[in-house]
């Protein structure tokens, strides 16, 4: 296990992804400063430089792990290897789902697929699992050509997400507009962009996006006690 100045490192470095994380869910991203999660950390305002560049870089790492996690939770819910439209589906919607949550969460997504190093991170990712997700209905696209139909569909889910449902704009008819755009434009039928629809609309993601940041917490707070322990000889 690693000791020294680099569990050091890694114990720092974990100490301002959970402060940041709590600091995130209660006040949004943009009211967050570097300052206050250093603070929140238990360490000087100047500190948090010495794990991240800055507050995006440490978005970035955040992004990153609560795709592992909200993917992860997608994949558990589909039989065998699944339908490759119900896949996507499940997965964009579980967003959407989480953006509803709360205002900061909403926030956070939004500024997750707007910011440079979080959007690229996110289209990139993305791209790739699109190529596999929809080949068969766009036999003829390139690895290119999914990389910018993703630059399009990561638009539309942003709009969708700063959106908050209302009265007149439910869950339920956000899911049936923002699945219809993503899927026609991979060429999905109709037919089977409906059949995909109306499982989304059966299943209960709400309590799968709450359980997805409930574990994104906890794997922060587990980063944390590791590297305590690392630290130790």
């Amino acid at each position: 296990m690693p000791r020294g100045p680099q569990a050091k490192g890694i114990l720092r470095e974990n100490k301002m992804l959970h402060a940041a994380i709590e600091l995130f869910l209660k006040n949004g991203y943009e009211k967050t400063t570097t300052a206050s999660i250093a603070r929140a950390a238990g360490m000087s305002p100047s500190s948090f430089f010495a794990s991240f560049e800055s507050k995006e870089a440490l978005l970035l790492r955040l992004v990153q792990e609560m795709f592992r996690t909200q993917f992860s939770q997608t994949s558990a819910l589909m039989p065998d290897k699944g339908d490759p439209v119900l896949l996507y589906s499940i997965e964009t919607s579980l967003q959407i789902h989480i953006t509803e949550l709360s205002e900061p969460l909403r926030e956070l997504y939004v500024a997750a697929y707007t910011l440079p190093s979080t959007a690229e991170y996110i289209n990139v990712h993305t791209a790739k699992k699109l190529q596999q997700l929809f080949a068969d209905y766009i036999p003829d696209a390139t690895a290119k050509d999914f990389y910018e139909l993703e630059l399009a569909s990561s638009g539309i889910t942003r709009s969708f997400m700063a959106r908050p449902c209302d009265v007149y704009f439910t869950i339920e008819a956000k899911l049936r507009r923002y699945l219809s755009c993503c899927l026609t434009l991979y060429h999905v039928p109709e037919g089977k962009q409906q059949e995909a629809i109306t499982t989304i609309l059966n299943m209960n993601l709400r309590t799968i996006a709450e359980h997805v940041i409930e574990n994104t917490i906890a794997r922060a707070e587990d980063g944390f006690e590791a590297a305590i322990h690392a630290k130790k000889p």
